[in-house]
């Protein structure tokens, strides 16, 4: 787990990447259903990624993978009364959101 420090230098460096870059979305089907379950477009979606704050931290940062070397960090906020899972890392250019979808299981957060 991260401490508090490491979350919020993760959080600052995302703000200051997606102003000048691009959040990039990974198109699977699960995001794109939640976005219609949820009715919320992705201008919509990209504003929630830019308001995470401390308290919406769940894990990380965890290995990654799947998209390059940078770990991915896990977010939760609420969006309309339900739990969503956001799942994104950063490269030296822009932020890339490989999940946002409904929680499948309660998310814990540990700095609420």
């Amino acid at each position: 787990m991260a401490t508090k420090d490491e979350v919020s230098q993760f959080l600052k460096e995302l703000k200051s990447v997606s102003a000048a870059g691009e959040i990039f979305f990974i198109d699977r089907q699960v995001n794109t259903q939640t976005l219609a379950e949820l009715e919320i477009k992705a201008l919509e979606r990209k504003a929630y990624i830019e308001k995470l704050v401390l308290e919406d931290y769940s894990e990380g940062p965890l290995d990654n993978d799947q998209y390059g070397i940078e770990p991915m960090w896990v977010f939760g906020k609420k969006v309309k009364e339900k739990e969503v899972y956001i799942k994104i890392t950063i490269t030296a250019l822009n932020v890339i959101c490989i999940s946002f979808h409904t929680s499948k299981y309660p998310m814990n957060y540990p700095f609420k």
